[in-house]
């Protein structure tokens, strides 16, 4: 099971960062060209963030590297460290900051202030994504 968790949340990272670049780029573009807010290409980076995170949730709970590797011995090696606390903890962050870019931009009143509000909240999402994935584990690395 754990073998198939991991593959699935390996390959969702795939489309998890192709929709939020999707998502950024469309906003961007209709920021800079004044264009009106499409909620459904937002809703495409946020779809990809929660599943991604749904996913990341059972693989902490049934990984050996996730919540059961936790101990003070672990701390001091930075592979350890990374998966069952940096990891989570920084996606944590960045699925909340793209939900809150989101949620924000329904109540804004105009279509500028909505596409800055996505962009801005889904593009700091995707920097702390970035920062936190274990890279050495992925294929090609």
């Amino acid at each position: 099971m754990y073998t198939g968790i991991r593959h699935l949340h390996s390959t969702l990272a795939y489309v998890l960062l192709a929709g939020l670049v999707i998502s950024i780029l469309y906003v961007l573009f209709a920021y800079l060209q004044n264009k009106g807010y499409n909620r459904k290409m937002a809703l495409l980076g946020l779809i990809c963030a929660h599943l991604q995170f749904v996913v990341g949730l059972i693989t902490y709970f049934v990984s050996p590297y996730g919540i059961k590797n936790m101990s003070g011995e672990s701390m001091q090696d930075s592979i350890s460290r990374l998966y069952f606390l940096e990891h989570p903890l920084m996606m944590l962050i960045a699925v909340i900051l793209i939900t809150v870019g989101y949620s924000r931009a329904k109540r804004l009143p105009t279509p500028k202030k909505q596409n800055a509000s996505v962009l801005i909240f889904y593009a700091i999402g995707l920097v702390l994504i970035l920062s936190r994935i274990p890279w050495h584990a992925w294929p090609g690395s």
